[in-house]
């Protein structure tokens, strides 16, 4: 019974169901956590977080509960029915380790209503876009707790100091991975120069330093390269990176960004990153239709590139029209970033339009390595 579990184990069992990790069903096969597919009677089927469907049967006698996202304590969960679970809703269930027949059976079952865990991921992106700041890894302290960060390209870099203290949370994305979900406490020497970092807490009044509650950081992979083919049907494409000259193979997820830069908006952000005009800085931007973020982070800015020389490059992409796999032409030149890999890769961010970009490659690489991690906020839970 819940009664009987001890607070440690609870707290577990409830950071898992709050953030949806997989780790707990891979090490803990007597429990299920994921998301209800659909009710029938008495006998619930859910979808883990491990992608498998799993029929359960609720017993008369299991404890059912729910909890508000967030919440650490089980106390303040409140007794519910079966008839009050919905489709949608994520649940942590205790399966009976003696049951017989082939449906597994539940013994307690603490839920959190879909409306609320979207509530509260609606919650932390805004927190983040708010309280966030992201770029590469410049240097860390670990010993002091510092980590310098750049973020920003050509006349928009600037440097960020985190600084960090043991009640901050540290994460780091896991391999082959670009889910935040999925990542994993990590100690702070996990993170190296060159890493893409996110971090939010307190910031000073110009943003240059932060006292940080939260870290999330991982090694990708940036990729100039131009198109040889793709794969709608395995939702891949082949690109030769430019600077190693072998092809690479580009897994492209609905995790993933696809974008196309106007030719207006290409020339205006390569004259801004090599420094040579600021009044391309008026040129339209790409239609509102398009102008989402990565994410589902509302629009800032304005519906002008931000006025002579004002606006910010990161912007910019995220107002560039979104574009599908099959939009990509054999030959076109396209950047990306990816998980890290040599020959095999998922795509975080694809831009193509990007010709006029490769004439500043290294301020390029910057801008989209910073946008690929700050144009959007991480999901608290999925």
């Amino acid at each position: 019974m819940i009664e009987n579990v001890t607070r440690g184990m609870r707290l577990s069992l409830l950071f898992a169901l709050m953030v949806g990790t997989t780790a707990l069903s891979a090490q803990a096969p007597s429990k299920i956590v994921g998301a209800i597919t659909s009710i029938n009677g008495s006998t619930v089927t859910v979808k883990s977080d491990a992608g498998d469907l799993r029929q359960v049967n609720v017993l008369e006698t299991a404890v059912l509960k729910r909890i508000a996202p967030g919440e650490k304590d089980l106390s303040a969960a409140v007794a519910i029915q079966l008839s009050d679970l919905a489709i949608g809703d994520r649940v942590l269930v205790k399966l009976d380790p003696n049951a017989i027949g082939q449906t597994a059976q539940a013994l307690q079952i603490i839920a959190i209503k879909q409306a609320d865990v979207a509530q509260k991921q609606q919650k932390d992106r805004d927190d983040w876009q708010r309280r966030g700041v992201g770029g590469l890894v410049k240097s860390v302290d670990t010993a002091g707790g510092v980590i310098v960060l750049t973020s920003g390209a050509g006349a928009t870099a600037k440097t960020i100091t985190v600084h960090t203290t043991p009640a901050t949370v540290l994460k780091r994305y896991a391999p082959a991975s670009v889910r935040y979900d999925g990542a994993q406490p990590a100690p702070i020497d996990a993170i190296h120069a060159g890493d893409q970092l996110r971090a939010r807490g307190v910031k000073n009044a110009d943003g240059t330093e932060m006292a940080a509650e939260e870290v999330i950081s991982g090694s990708f992979r940036n990729i100039s390269g131009t198109v040889v083919s793709t794969d709608a049907a395995s939702s891949t494409l082949v690109v030769k990176d430019l600077a190693t000259k072998k092809q690479v193979t580009v897994h492209v997820t609905p995790d993933g960004q696809m974008r196309r830069l106007p030719d207006r908006m290409a020339q205006g952000l390569a004259a801004r990153l090599k420094g040579t005009q600021t009044g391309a800085a008026n040129a339209p931007a790409a239609s509102a239709g398009n102008a989402q973020p990565a994410g589902g982070q509302p629009r800032t800015g304005s519906g002008q590139w931000g006025g002579q020389g004002g606006g910010d490059p990161q912007q910019m992409l995220s107002r560039a029209p979104a574009i599908q796999l099959g939009d990509l032409q054999k030959g076109e030149a396209v950047m990306l970033v990816s998980t890290d890999g040599t020959s095999d890769v998922t795509a975080i961010t694809i831009l193509a339009g990007v010709e006029p970009l490769l004439e500043a490659p290294a301020a390029s690489r910057d801008l989209l390595a910073n946008w690929s991690v700050g144009s959007g906020a991480p999901d608290a839970a999925q």
